[in-house]
């Protein structure tokens, strides 16, 4: 059945515009919807901070005979769909210290404002200049009636500290607007699902006022036309909230187990629920972008579960000659790692809806960090991890760069995402344009 068709039989059968961009993902009709363009894509861009331990951390061959290393062990299942990426560097310099740029200009490839919030021995900074890789796909997506979803992006958090400023934000709907992540599963969930039986109520309430409308619309002057208009306007918006709502409804609800609290020994539970929240919401394509993003630059959460009762910030300062210090953190990116391969395991085991294969076949999930290495603060060799098929890119293998900007990357996300830009961020680090050898 052709676009055209469809639509037109669904339009026969009384279906409305507002709700066809949900009813092309009801698995009867999804499928050839996507094949009709692009298939459908996935991004998922995960945070850990704190840098890692290099030799627990990187392969030591290039290509596809590479060995998974402690810190990525947690990754064998998934070694042929696992792409790593040696020698991407943040070149971005400027105002605040690595911690601050580091998560600061990560997905943003842009220097910071001047500001006054204070860190290390580095001048203070403020939010950053430009728009996020997430941010800047999400708006591109939703431009588009074929890619258009609910939410567009959804933006995952654990136990990321309760205060703004620069350590705890890496996405940014554009210059000075950072957005938060929601790291609380209960407020995700109804964020997802609440208020259903709400916007329900209202159907029929709008069912009468439309009435009402068109009826005194046509016994109006034309200025009055213009007024009424603009109440039918926003009649249809809640038309398209009460869509969205039914739409979500169609579909199953999670369960979340009640009284999980927002505390550092709760955070494997938090970490849990938020993937499998993540997981429902791309089941129901409510958005085709997310970030998961744990603590913050500088994080200090104490993973007593892990036998690691130090801060990590705290501990990721330790010497490399501190053996057992070096021991911990090795545990705590494996553990970082493990939450990366639950997710992965998740989407791997969930048939993609209305399409073919899993839903990892269409998701890629990028997990990254603010720093190279902790007690160094550099900024080179910024880890950069990739798992699943989303991005078309050529998996199971492990790659060494001759320290490229990491804005080369970013560009080789919008290319695979269907949406290639000459520059993102700052243009004196995309001057080769997109990192080559992905594909």
């Amino acid at each position: 059945m052709s676009q055209k068709s469809r639509r037109e039989f669904l339009r026969e059968l009384g279906v409305g515009t507002a709700a066809l961009p949900f009813v092309f993902n009801l698995p009867s009709l999804a499928g050839a919807a996507e094949k009709t363009t692009r298939p459908k894509q996935r991004l998922v861009i995960m945070f850990s901070p704190n840098g890692v331990v290099p030799p627990t951390f990187w392969p030591e061959k290039e290509g596809e005979d590479f060995e998974l290393k402690e810190s990525l062990t947690p990754l064998e299942p998934f070694r042929d769909r696992t792409l790593i990426l040696h020698g991407v560097c943040d070149k971005i310099r400027g105002d605040g210290d690595n911690h601050m740029r580091g998560i600061g200009c990560l997905l943003t490839g842009v220097e910071l404002f001047p500001g006054n919030i204070q860190g290390g021995s580095h001048t203070p900074a403020g939010w950053s200049r430009g728009i996020s890789i997430d941010q800047e796909l999400k708006k591109r997506l939703q431009k588009d009636p074929a890619t258009r979803t609910r939410f567009g992006s959804l933006e995952f958090g654990v136990m990321v500290p309760d205060r703004a400023d620069t350590w705890t934000r890496m996405v940014y709907a554009g210059p000075n607007q950072p957005i938060a992540p929601i790291d609380n599963p209960y407020q995700m969930f109804d964020r997802l699902y609440g208020q259903l039986k709400v916007r329900a109520d209202l159907e029929s309430v709008l069912d009468v006022v439309k009435g009402d409308l068109a009826r005194i619309g046509s016994a109006l002057p034309a200025e009055d036309r213009q007024i009424l208009e603009a109440h039918a306007e926003g009649v249809r918006s809640l038309e398209r909230e009460i869509a969205e709502a039914q739409e979500a409804s169609s579909h199953p609800v999670p369960e979340l187990e009640p009284g999980v609290h927002e505390k550092n020994d709760q955070m494997p539970k938090i970490s849990r629920m938020q993937i499998d929240l993540m997981v429902h919401a791309f089941q129901a394509d409510f958005a085709r972008i997310a970030t998961l993003q744990y603590t913050n630059s500088v994080g200090q959460a104490k993973m007593r579960w892990i036998d690691v009762p130090e801060g990590h910030h705290e501990l990721s300062h330790k010497p490399d000659s501190d053996e057992t210090s070096q021991k911990k953190l090795t545990r705590i990116n494996r553990w970082f790692c493990e939450q990366l391969a639950y997710l992965a395991k998740r989407l791997a085991e969930t048939p993609e809806p209305g399409g073919d294969g899993s839903m990892l076949d269409h998701t890629t999930i990028l997990w990254t960090n603010e720093l190279g290495k902790g007690n160094s603060h550099t900024l080179d060799n910024i880890p950069f991890v990739a798992v699943g098929g989303g991005l078309g890119w050529r998996m199971g293998r492990a790659l060494k760069f001759p320290k490229v900007p990491h804005n080369r990357l970013l560009l080789a996300i919008a290319e695979a995402m269907g949406h290639p830009m000459k520059t993102f961020g700052n243009p004196e680090y995309c001057g080769d344009g997109p990192l080559t050898g992905l594909v």
